[in-house]
């Protein structure tokens, strides 16, 4: 991303509430009134924000500074201003997992091969070389391994390791282009379809991604996703992932505000003000309205309702569309903040979703896992840090603990 996009001159803007309203759904984990709003203040020439280096200086940021290199420049830029509230799903790469620097990925390889030869294996070698070099540097890894040794890295984890510490390295080893794909086969393979999974991934990712996981699913699977999921759905809840599956959300160029009022009365009189519920509005409108466009229809439809769109959904639909639906929602307000509470729920309470644990630390750990942490504290009053500790034991319990990337108490 250029870096005259995003940080420079993005300033938060409280959303009001007028009295009269119906109470927020602020005390409910994971529902709430929308973020801030972020507008873009245009300083400097040419309509460019000011250097942040020198307050007197006005060269934009859109070119190279003159004073300091370009990478010191970045360092700086980064330092010296707060991270804003996220404008996009999955805009920003801040993941608690970067490269490993230095990194040689022979000696990782002989270090793995050592760990791993003869009776026993040392499993904290193991997570510590996994858990902190990033995808890119474990393919590296895997390939020094099997030139070094004639052997396939993940062949000798499966061997080498059991239980959830082994489905945790296994998925720290799958190549992250692969990685919404496999889960995704995997969720509609056999008998049942795991639904959560299907929510989860479809919701949450852009429509690039989505299209991506597309082309990686019919080039390893030899399979159309599409043809796959409506095979082993139904109902509305199919109808809105089919919609979700084409990728065609609108671009974020501006708000239409008279689009606004439109949406947010069609989607009340499909639902509060209908007996029944008209489910296909809902799912044409949070399928394809931009996430602009979409935040503001929520906060117009409070106007008008007085409600949240969430209690609606949750009056107005049940079973899996209901799940998808909010999950769309959340996903549109904040992705991290999502995954924040599919993370809480995975652990609270009697049991652990392992399956939902790793499947969440593994694909956001070098995507947004800093502020999935940072949402986790503000709304869970704890740490991420912390809950795993509390509900995790052993190896297992020492890799996603080096996947968080630390405490935020």
């Amino acid at each position: 991303m250029p870096p005259s996009q995003g940080i420079p001159g993005m300033e938060e803007e409280e959303a009001g509430g007028g009295p009269g309203r119906r109470p927020s759904l602020a005390a409910r984990p994971g529902w709430g009134w929308p973020g801030p709003r972020l507008r873009q203040e245009r300083r400097g020439r040419a309509g460019s924000p000011p250097c942040r280096i020198s307050p007197p200086c006005r060269i934009s940021l859109s070119a190279p500074c003159p004073l300091l290199p370009r990478s010191r420049w970045l360092s700086v830029e980064t330092r010296t201003r707060p991270h804003p509230e996220i404008p996009e799903m999955a805009k920003y790469t801040r993941g608690t997992v970067t490269a490993f620097a230095p990194f040689d990925a022979r000696a990782d390889a002989e270090a793995l091969r050592k760990a791993m030869k003869g009776i026993g294996t040392d499993e904290e070698a193991v997570l510590t070389i996994l858990a902190t070099r990033n995808n890119a540097q474990r393919q590296e890894i895997a390939s020094a391994f099997k030139t070094l040794f004639g052997r396939d890295l993940v062949d000798d984890l499966k061997s080498e390791l059991t239980g959830k510490f082994e489905t945790l390295m296994v998925s720290l080893m799958r190549p992250a282009y692969i990685f919404d794909a496999h889960a995704l086969k995997h969720a509609i393979k056999g008998a049942g379809t795991n639904e959560k999974v299907l929510t989860e991934i479809l919701a949450s990712r852009t429509p690039a991604e989505v299209q991506n996981i597309k082309q990686v699913y019919q080039q390893e699977y030899e399979a159309n996703l599409e043809d796959k999921i409506t095979g082993e759905t139904s109902g509305h809840f199919q109808r809105m992932l089919v919609v979700l599956l084409q990728a065609n959300r609108d671009p974020d160029a501006g708000v239409d505000e008279a689009l606004v009022e439109q949406d947010a009365q069609v989607l009340f009189r499909a639902g509060e003000l209908k007996w029944g519920t008209d489910e296909e509005k809902f799912i044409t409108i949070l399928g394809t309205r931009s996430v602009s466009h979409l935040r503001r229809v929520f906060d117009k439809y409070m106007t008008i309702s007085g409600f949240q769109i969430e209690e609606t959904i949750d009056r107005e639909t049940s079973g899996d569309l209901e799940k998808l639906l909010l999950a769309v929602v959340k996903c549109i307000r904040s992705v991290p903040a999502y995954f924040a509470e599919t993370l809480y729920y995975s652990m609270k309470g009697a049991g652990t979703d392992d399956d939902t644990l790793i499947r969440v630390m593994v694909s956001r750990s070098e995507i947004d896992l800093l502020d999935i942490r940072r949402e986790f504290r503000k709304n869970f009053a704890k740490s991420l840090y912390q809950m795993i500790q509390k509900d995790t034991s052993g190896d297992y319990r020492k890799a996603l603990l080096l996947l968080c990337g630390g405490d935020d108490d």
